[in-house]
């Protein structure tokens, strides 16, 4: 039986079609992506997984509290039976209802080394900081903003001449290779998690 994936996403949707290359290649094996969520009417990345034949559905936040958002996409995610939950670009903070109907089971990429410069913008945050290194980050979410413990992470030296756009069309390169290490990591199970820290077990 296949580990069943849901990807939540806004916008272009780049996170998700690296999972998806990744799981058609087979570099996250026996998985498939069951469901890819929107938030947004138009994003593009539905778009993109309708062309490869996945499930899309698209259910508006507009207007609506957070949790009322939130209890309509766990009941979709659980329709399809979905195990791990992948954010990919997805503009909206998960509420504590959303995170406890899939505690332990939410991954998320950050464009930063997290801690350092949680929240938006975070390319633009890391060159006005002046930081030499930046990167990506693959954490496990919890109810608090770019906060739950980390299970990989990829630097990427900052140039003088970088501008937030050339910073971050190469910290997406790492974002696309790492998040599917991290997805591979935990649909194993061969990781355990002690305090924050994720450690991967030796296959």
């Amino acid at each position: 039986m296949k580990k069943r994936i849901g990807v939540l996403l806004s916008g272009r949707g780049s996170n998700f079609e690296a999972l998806a290359d990744s799981v058609a290649a087979g570099r996250i094996p026996d998985a498939e992506i069951a469901l890819v969520v929107s938030n947004r009417e138009g994003a593009a990345g539905v778009e993109k997984a309708k062309a490869r034949g996945i499930e899309t559905r698209v259910i508006p936040s507009k207007g609506l509290q957070r949790e009322e958002h939130d209890r309509q996409v766990v009941a979709a995610l659980q329709e399809k039976s979905v195990e791990l939950v992948c954010l990919a670009g997805y503009m909206r903070l998960l509420s504590p209802l959303f995170v406890r109907a899939f505690a332990g089971h939410i991954l998320n990429v950050h464009p930063s080394l997290l801690p350092a410069f949680p929240g938006l913008e975070a390319q633009r945050q890391a060159l006005e900081h002046g930081v030499k290194v930046s990167g990506c980050t693959v954490h496990f979410v919890d109810e608090n903003l770019d906060a739950g413990p980390i299970v990989i992470q990829a630097t990427v030296p900052i140039r003088d001449d970088d501008t937030a756009e050339s910073l971050s069309e190469r910290i997406l390169r790492e974002e696309h290779r790492i998040y599917t290490e991290a997805v591979r990591i935990v649909l194993s199970g061969n990781f355990r998690i002690e305090g924050r820290r994720v450690i991967a077990k030796k296959d």
